[in-house]
């Protein structure tokens, strides 16, 4: 059983698909989180794309306000932009599960917590034998899925959930992304995602416009229930 009594130290994001708004809401965690007064960082493990510039790793670090090498942050980075384990062949350069742990442990000694973000959704393979979830199974984390608010989304949602109980994880929460503005029946899809999901909703993350997106982000995530789901300390007033 994927049972633990003990306060998170870090948390993987994963979601329903690819293109739906992770990187967002890792970075709307990681500003919520420092307004809880904990040190965060963020940390980006395998990521395909442009090698020189490590997108989504820059802007967890932004999100975080700390100064740590990408390298530590982003611990395995392909090009082009195709499925993790078809790049890593294709250059001869595996994923390896100990590099990511040692990167993980350094971030730990320098933050109270580490937001964690996937690739893809939650059935990527990393290996020939290597999956997604062996990677927050390697640090021993809760999970939280990112929901793409479209078409489709419960089953994307109800799937990914029972994967994650499946592999022996625990899913703390849930965050739904609105990445369909135009979604016929949204508040009909986000109530029956939060009836049917057996964790709670951390937030729901509306269209955005203008600057600093992924502060205005972490408004829209819920304070107390994230508290809970991590199990983290209440915040003291002054």
């Amino acid at each position: 059983m994927p049972a633990s009594t003990d306060p998170a130290r870090g948390v993987f994001v994963t979601g329903t698909d690819t293109e739906i708004g992770k990187t967002l809401a890792s970075c709307a965690l990681i500003h919520a989180l420092r307004e809880q007064g904990l040190r965060v960082a963020g940390m980006k493990p395998v990521a395909t794309g442009d090698v020189a510039e490590a997108e989504d790793a820059l802007a967890l670090r932004e999100a975080s306000g700390m100064r740590i090498a990408l390298r530590r942050m982003n611990s395995f980075l392909y090009e082009p932009a195709i499925a993790p384990h078809i790049a890593a062949a294709q250059v001869h350069r595996r994923i390896d599960l100990r590099k990511v742990a040692s990167d993980y442990r350094h971030l730990t000694d320098r933050a109270d917590f580490v937001v964690v973000e996937g690739v893809g959704g939650w059935m990527v393979p990393l290996g020939r034998r290597l999956m997604l979830a062996d990677l927050p199974k390697r640090l021993k984390l809760p999970v939280i899925l990112v929901v793409g608010l479209r078409l489709g989304c419960i089953n994307h949602a109800l799937l990914s959930a029972r994967a994650i109980a499946d592999d022996g994880l625990r899913l703390c929460g849930w965050i739904g992304s609105c990445v369909q503005p135009a979604m016929r029946s949204q508040k009909e899809n986000i109530e029956t995602l939060t009836s049917r999901l057996s964790a709670p909703c951390l937030g729901i993350i509306p269209p955005l416009a203008g600057d600093q997106p992924e502060r205005q982000a972490a408004a829209h995530l819920r304070p107390a229930a994230l508290r809970r789901a991590l199990m983290l300390p209440e915040v003291q007033s002054a």
